[in-house]
């Protein structure tokens, strides 16, 4: 009888345990919205993921891209508010690098090609090395990669602006990169998704092909907002 009840007990005891961490784990995700397709935001280089509600005092305050203008390879001039209402994914490379770089816009071109016929997503890739990629080196470098520079910019123009955009707007490198000035070389693997209000709602690995096909599900997600 004595055997009985404490394997009762025992029993009562494991389904209470069971109760509170539920209870605690419900409690831990309390800040993420229970819909699956609503996208956070990021509002700094820790890229702490936060939902926040249209009528949040906050919504008012959500980190947006500062004001650029660069010229992209067919010589245009590309700013911020150009990319106003579109949705784009952003990343920094340069044409004469052999690792990292070729990886990434080859992954980046397979997004090209998924959102072809889509008016409002764009790439914007911004060069590191913008003192060696010029804009007709960046044409040609486009066109040998059958880069669409209707759907996709390849940026130059000053090094200072291009770094302090990359590091303190994008947040590109994450919080290392808050701690380095245009003297230090940019070369990250990042790629940033960028609502329609230059809003950033994800970070990526650009030389992951996983990567590459969570980015495509979050875009469709933000074309839904």
């Amino acid at each position: 009888m004595r055997s009985r009840l404490t394997l009762i007990n025992i029993v009562k005891k494991y389904c209470w345990l069971l109760i509170v961490s539920a209870v605690g784990l419900l409690s831990c995700q309390s800040t993420k919205p229970e819909q699956a397709d609503v996208m956070p935001f990021y509002n700094t280089a820790n890229f702490d993921a936060e939902w926040i509600d249209k009528d949040d005092p906050r919504y008012a305050h959500i980190h947006t891209i500062s004001p650029f203008s660069l010229t992209n390879q067919l010589g245009h001039t590309i700013t911020k508010d150009s990319l106003d209402g579109h949705i784009y994914v952003a990343n920094f490379f340069f044409s004469a690098c052999p690792s990292i770089c070729p990886k990434m816009m080859s992954n980046l071109k397979a997004l090209q090609t998924t959102f072809a016929d889509s008016a409002q997503i764009r790439l914007v890739s911004f060069s590191v090395m913008p003192w060696a990629d010029s804009v007709s080196h960046l044409q040609t470098y486009g066109e040998a990669r059958q880069i669409n520079p209707a759907k996709w910019h390849l940026l130059t123009g000053p090094k200072e602006i291009i770094y302090t955009l990359g590091r303190q707007s994008y947040f590109a490198e994450k919080g290392l990169g808050l701690q380095k000035d245009s003297t230090d070389f940019l070369h990250t693997e990042s790629m940033l998704l960028i609502d329609k209000k230059g809003r950033i709602r994800g970070i990526y690995n650009a030389t992951q092909v996983a990567d590459i096909e969570r980015i495509t599900e979050d875009v469709y997600t933000l074309l839904k907002e």
